[in-house]
């Protein structure tokens, strides 16, 4: 039976709107006859109330803890699957058979090289630029590049470009890293796994064999999974702003990662490095945190936004720590040893229990990524390169709804009301 609410407003007849009911979250009032029936806005600053739109891919209930991919548990498919199966299933909707896996893994990691000219747009940075820096200009370029694949229209043009965006955006990553070590490029390697490719390209030398650790190739790749997809987070409604312009999508991507680059949002597992070096011993642990409790210093990679219960990325990124250190050798690590005392203490202590601040996935993808040889300058661009299956499947999503519309958000207009032009002279 069809729900509605009805809305009373002074001097008008009172509006009847809708109750759209969703497969699993919240119910939501569809306020789309709301101006034209009531003469206002709505005000949601944030959009922290607000539905901005459809979508079949990601749910997240965050009282409870939950991340669903297309209906999977997050933990199912962290443990049982790859980061290139995941990517089938965001994009498609449904996990693939093993025809079509193979398929799928096959064409992405056949078309993982870049345009050569592309190589010397690096070129044109400094040493010093930031990799994120370059992951948006070099991305945005892409399209001067592939200009066969523009036309959103057309179902084959969308699809070539995702699998492009999905293939190259490790290699172009990785040429960051190299970029601004001063070492040379990498050529893919069709015969290893996405995941270990990347590392081949990141880590390999020309002057001897590089034979990617299968541990780490797995923390890695589940550091992918876990960061594929998140609903819509600030990136991707950027994303999905950008695209419903019409603009091509290796532009809308690169919108993403801008937005990615905020420190409010993808910065978070750099946040929690810098807080571990800022405390910089066990001993000084006890201290910090009663010093949280009187707000002298912030708690990072602790608590959520969205999350009000326990992070469920957080716990597969513990186990995936400890994997990582263990094979390393790591286990007395002091920055993994202040960590843990973190945990330890926010875990028991009624005060964070209380206030549910619970370890989150960044309060450990920072030290997994460390121990794995990767800088704090890359972590946003390890993000971005996870993310990009996400971004790029809210954006078919939305270009293939016959309904959508250029995004046009309202405001609540604060400044001067109308007033006339003085000459310069008689003011």
């Amino acid at each position: 039976m069809s729900q509605s609410i009805k809305v009373a407003i002074e001097g008008k007849d009172t509006l009847e709107l809708p109750v759209l009911k969703g497969t699993l979250g919240n119910d939501v009032v569809d306020i789309r006859t709301f101006t034209k029936g009531s003469g206002m806005f709505t005000f949601d600053p944030g959009f922290v109330s607000t539905a901005s739109c459809e979508s079949k891919i990601t749910f997240i209930d965050g009282d409870k803890g939950q991340l669903y991919y297309r209906g999977y548990p997050i933990e199912q498919l962290a443990e049982g699957s790859d980061y290139l199966e995941v990517c089938y299933l965001l994009i498609y909707g449904e996990l693939p058979t093993a025809e079509e896996k193979n398929k799928f893994v096959n064409t992405v990691m056949h078309h993982t090289m870049v345009h050569e000219q592309l190589t010397w747009f690096f070129r044109g940075f400094r040493r010093d630029a930031h990799p994120m820096a370059m992951m948006v200009g070099v991305v945005g370029a892409l399209s001067a590049f592939y200009q066969d694949s523009l036309d959103i229209a057309d179902p084959d043009h969308r699809k070539v470009a995702i699998y492009r965006l999905i293939s190259k955006i490790p290699t172009i990553a990785a040429m960051c890293y190299r970029y601004s070590n001063g070492l040379p490029f990498n050529y893919p390697k069709n015969n290893l796994s996405y995941t270990a490719n990347f590392m081949h390209m990141m880590f390999a030398t020309p002057c001897e064999d590089y034979e990617p650790n299968p541990v780490l190739v797995r923390a890695l790749d589940r550091i992918f999974i876990l960061h594929a997809d998140h609903e819509q987070n600030a990136s991707t409604s950027t994303v999905r702003l950008a695209g419903s312009s019409g603009a091509n999508p290796f532009a809308c991507i690169a919108a993403g990662i801008a937005s990615l680059w905020g420190p409010a949002h993808g910065g978070a597992n750099e946040a929690v490095l810098k807080m571990l070096d800022e405390i910089g011993d066990v001993s000084n642990v006890a201290a910090f945190m009663e010093g949280v409790k009187e707000r002298k210093y912030r708690l990072m990679g602790f608590g959520h936004r969205v999350y009000r219960n326990m992070d469920p990325r957080a716990s597969i990124m513990r186990e995936t720590c400890y994997e990582v250190l263990n094979e390393l050798g790591l286990q007395d690590d002091p920055q993994f040893k202040l960590a843990m005392e973190l945990e330890k203490i926010a875990l028991n202590d009624p005060y964070f229990v209380e206030r549910k601040l619970y370890p989150n996935v960044d309060f450990y993808s920072g030290i997994v990524l460390s121990a794995l040889g990767i800088p704090v300058s890359m972590f946003t661009v390890i993000f971005a390169l996870a993310r990009t299956v996400g971004w790029i499947s809210h954006w078919h999503e939305m270009i293939s709804d016959p309904n959508q519309k250029i995004g046009r958000p309202r405001q609540l207009y604060t400044g001067s009301p109308r007033r006339d032009f003085v000459p310069v002279e008689k003011r």
